[in-house]
């Protein structure tokens, strides 16, 4: 039996958490709600960038991602996992500091959603595709599966932080250059900045398309 003491500190604790998520999070359940509307944009954007072919399979049968990432945002997933498996994501959300319950809840959507990538693929109706992704076979997922797809997250979140890096480095490299005026540059000159500048949107074209 549990001491009325250790249920004052459960109590004490719950709470605690509690605020912690809200805290982070306010905007998600004000009016309008911004903060969800934040992260289904990202969410839809990432995805884009992490599978293109995926995400114009969705495009083509008429999927929107709004038409089942509002639940994913909204209810940050308790209705695709079980307890236990949303008991270790949260865990993880909370060691993220005060981004976890929203960009790393992001990225964990995108990696949960690049999971079922071959399935939804083969998969060509409208109807068909909506109700896999409102269903998804993860009700009965264990730890291991859950530890899995966090580490895809992390690995994701990583890869997308440190190509805007890059691209922050390449935009801030231009905006260096200095061309002198027309009558005074020469042809080398044009030469090296056409070469630069095309090498620069090479290196963005491949930071943006893989």
């Amino acid at each position: 039996r549990v001491s009325a003491e250790a249920l004052r500190q459960v109590e004490a604790d719950c709470y605690w958490c509690l605020t912690k998520i809200l805290s982070g999070i306010q905007d998600h359940y004000t009016p309008n709600q911004p903060g969800i509307q934040r992260m289904m944009k990202k969410f839809e954007e990432v995805s884009s960038q992490i599978d293109d072919v995926l995400y114009k399979h969705l495009c083509s049968k008429g999927v929107e991602f709004i038409q089942f990432s509002f639940r994913w945002m909204n209810c940050l997933l308790l209705r695709e996992l079980n307890f236990r498996c949303a008991i270790r994501m949260w865990d993880a959300y909370f060691s993220e500091g005060d981004d976890g319950f929203e960009d790393f809840h992001i990225y964990v959507c995108v990696a949960l959603l690049n999971q079922f990538s071959e399935d939804l693929k083969q998969l060509h109706e409208f109807e068909h595709i909506l109700t896999f992704l409102l269903n998804l076979p993860t009700r009965k997922w264990s730890e291991n599966e859950m530890e899995s797809l966090l580490s895809q997250a992390f690995v994701l979140r990583s890869l997308s932080k440190d190509r805007h890096e890059h691209l922050t480095t390449i935009v801030k490299s231009t905006r260096k250059l200095d061309c002198p005026p027309s009558h005074e540059c020469s042809h080398k000159g044009k030469s090296e900045s056409a070469a630069f500048m095309a090498g620069t949107m090479s290196d963005i074209g491949f930071l943006c398309y893989g």
